[in-house]
């Protein structure tokens, strides 16, 4: 069947990963025309295998930090294309800062090529070990750029420098969101991350293992709130960075205790570990802007959506 060509058409650069995933469904169920690209190093075609039979849908194994053509029109890029836990920016170094330079450079291109709206994925990385609390978009960060995270936090930044270097200097259409911890069914077992992590850990009855003595704060957005914040933006009229997250905060010691109070049937005990080098000590996002711009806030609670969460982690588990 020929596809319907007059469908907006959205490119969705690191479809396969945890959030590009939901949105590709998002997209799809809006009735767009959905090119979806990945390298799949850190992807997985699970999580975007039930499309393949969709007619509007397609993929393309390939890797942004090198030329990116596609064919005919497009309306929409978004660039979710990075490795975004520790775990992996740590074993991939110079693929997280090309990803984060030429894939954004290369897909910028692309956007003015093509005279489409871009919306690239940031990260509430770019605020550092942060001195202000809670963070909100005109904080500039206090980011180590030699440190061993400095690899993802500087790659991110400088997606936003070259960004709006683009938007003033071609005036391209650009968004930018500010994603906050985000949670939710296809993240990864082996991401690294606090949740995956815990939750993995109490369903197989490994001790949970806390860095530092757990003081440090995080706060967690579930997948359908981010997406839903996400969507706001790309349509919306603002240039400038937004953050988007959920501002309940939550120390990592509490966090623990209350997967072990969710998942009743685990017998993990909490452990003590050394705290990595350079890790946030708070994390919590300001969201007035993207309340005022947009009316948004988070609406479901991380209870539920952690409830929400589990069955897929013991499916994967168990498989």
């Amino acid at each position: 069947m020929k596809k319907n060509t007059k469908r907006k058409k959205v490119l969705i650069a690191g479809a396969a990963g945890f959030i590009g995933s939901h949105l590709c469904d998002r997209f799809m169920n809006e009735g767009y025309q959905v090119v979806a690209m990945d390298n799949l190093i850190t992807g997985s075609l699970q999580n975007i295998s039930h499309l393949f039979k969709e007619e509007n849908f397609s993929f393309h194994h390939h890797d942004v930090s090198k030329f990116v053509h596609v064919p005919g029109k497009l309306d929409y890029i978004l660039h979710f294309a990075s490795p975004a836990s520790p775990i992996d920016y740590l074993k991939m170094p110079i693929q997280t800062l090309k990803v984060g330079s030429l894939g954004t450079h290369n897909l910028l291109g692309l956007a003015k090529e093509k005279n489409a709206r871009i919306l690239i994925a940031s990260t509430s990385e770019v605020y550092g070990d942060p001195l202000e609390h809670p963070q909100n978009e005109n904080y500039w960060g206090n980011v180590n750029p030699i440190g061993p995270r400095g690899v993802y936090d500087e790659a991110k930044r400088f997606q936003e420098a070259m960004t709006m270097a683009y938007q003033r200097y071609h005036g391209l259409e650009t968004r930018i969101v500010r994603i906050f911890n985000t949670y939710g069914p296809r993240m990864r077992v082996n991401d690294g991350r606090a949740l995956p992590a815990f939750i993995s850990q109490a369903l197989t009855g490994r001790d949970i293992t806390v860095f530092g003595d757990g003081s440090q704060t995080r706060s967690f957005c579930y997948i359908s709130d981010m997406v839903e914040g996400i969507l706001k933006i790309l349509f919306g009229d603002y240039a400038l960075p937004v953050n988007v997250g959920n501002p309940n905060e939550i120390t990592i010691l509490e966090f623990a205790k209350e997967i072990l109070r969710l998942i009743p049937e685990s017998n993990s005990k909490i452990i003590y570990k050394d705290l990595p080098v350079d890790d946030p000590q708070q994390r919590r996002p300001d969201i007035q802007l993207i309340s005022k711009l947009y009316n948004w806030k988070p609406e479901v609670a991380r209870t539920r959506g952690i409830e929400l969460t589990i069955p897929y982690f013991k499916n994967k588990l168990n498989a």
